[in-house]
């Protein structure tokens, strides 16, 4: 496991988070089990059960009596949300109150931005 000084507990959602995110663990597939983390990750099964119930109480995973545990219908698109949410909230707002301290407008943003990432396509379409 990571030691980033998070939670392991957060680490191990995030991780599964991660792997739903990217498409590895897809909708209405089954997840891995807390037995199954616990033993990757070489942790004690309860911190792993405390990180899968943190996905299970957000609706992300379900149960399965007796078969295991799955990953929702529309969770790839929830966490996508959720992180794009964070992501505007711990960067992009601080982007733009200092662009404001500055004087910039958003067309020197976008800009800016295009000058300092030239080679990703996918993000010039979103910034038109």
């Amino acid at each position: 496991m990571i030691d980033d000084g998070r939670a392991l507990f957060q680490q191990i959602a995030d991780s599964v988070a991660d792997s739903i995110i990217d498409g590895t663990l897809a909708e209405e597939t089954r997840a891995p089990s807390t037995n199954e983390l616990a033993a990757f990750h070489r942790i004690n099964p309860a911190t792993a059960a405390k990180g899968v119930n943190m996905l299970v109480d957000k609706g992300i995973l379900y149960k399965q009596r007796g078969v295991g545990m799955f990953v929702a219908t529309g969770a790839r698109d929830t966490l996508r949300r959720e992180r794009q949410q964070a992501f505007a909230d711990r960067f992009i707002e601080p982007l733009l109150g200092e662009a404001r301290r500055l004087g910039l407008q958003p067309d020197d943003l976008v800009a800016l931005i295009r000058d300092r990432a030239p080679h990703t396509t996918a993000l010039e379409g979103d910034l038109t």
